[in-house]
């Protein structure tokens, strides 16, 4: 059986409050480019990826395709929709290009692939991986086990309970699935309440009842969030850590 099709939803619509700047931190430059620009070059170059899907702030679409699709000539992006108010509004905005059809059949046959634009050292071997565990499981999120201990509180903040780190991972993205899963999943998301839902791969284990596998992501797989995160992503940058 050849590969099949690719569809990679990019979630660039986030507020980035914590970021503490007028500008939002996906259009923040890092050594001359904005910061979606990375994310956006490793998914155009990769062999995994056959389209794109860009979730962008509403109203941001024109800006988007003229300074980001058309200047930096991503030919992978297929489709700019506006986001939603949280993050999962965002995420069903993407996989409805899916579902409509506007990718064609093979699309909806195929994988998504949702990332966080502001991951920007996801690479091609996180997508690869991605790739080969969706296939055998048919849904899988990156992650890496955590180095730290980690504890679980009550509600004044006293430590209740402390998991054994080697069962406790830190969740990153891309989270791949197979199409129709994952759109029949938000499907029945949108239909109850869902506000406790932070990732795709709780849409798909409460809706589903289909087990999430983890693979391995990269420690270098940050999301870029505070003025700190800034930093960090310009040392790796300029060392090619």
């Amino acid at each position: 059986m050849g590969k099949k099709h690719c569809t990679a939803i990019v979630l660039a619509a986030g507020q980035g409050k914590r970021m503490g700047t007028s500008v939002q931190k996906q259009y923040i430059e890092l050594d001359r480019h904005p910061l979606i620009y990375y994310t956006l070059q490793t998914f155009e170059d990769s062999r995994v990826i056959d389209d794109i899907v860009l979730v962008v702030g509403l109203g941001q679409e024109d800006y988007v395709y003229q300074e980001i699709v058309r200047k930096y000539y991503f030919t992978k992006i297929k489709a700019i929709v506006p986001g939603g108010k949280e993050r999962y509004d965002s995420v069903w905005n993407g996989l409805k290009v899916i579902k409509s059809g506007a990718l064609g059949e093979a699309a909806g046959k195929g994988y998504v692939f949702i990332h966080d634009g502001a991951r920007i050292f996801a690479d091609e071997e996180i997508l690869e991986r991605g790739y080969e565990t969706v296939e055998k499981y048919r849904a899988c999120v990156a992650g890496m086990p955590s180095k730290d201990t980690v504890k679980l509180t009550d509600e004044e903040g006293f430590a209740k309970e402390t998991p054994d780190r080697k069962y406790v991972w830190t969740i990153q993205t891309p989270q791949v699935f197979e199409s129709a899963l994952i759109t029949e999943a938000y499907s029945r998301l949108m239909e109850r309440e869902h506000s406790e839902v932070t990732d795709d791969a709780m849409a798909v284990e409460k809706t589903m009842e289909v087990p999430v596998k983890l693979f391995e992501g990269s420690y270098r797989n940050i999301k870029i969030t505070t003025p700190e995160d800034l930093e960090i992503a310009r040392v790796f940058l300029r060392s090619g850590i």
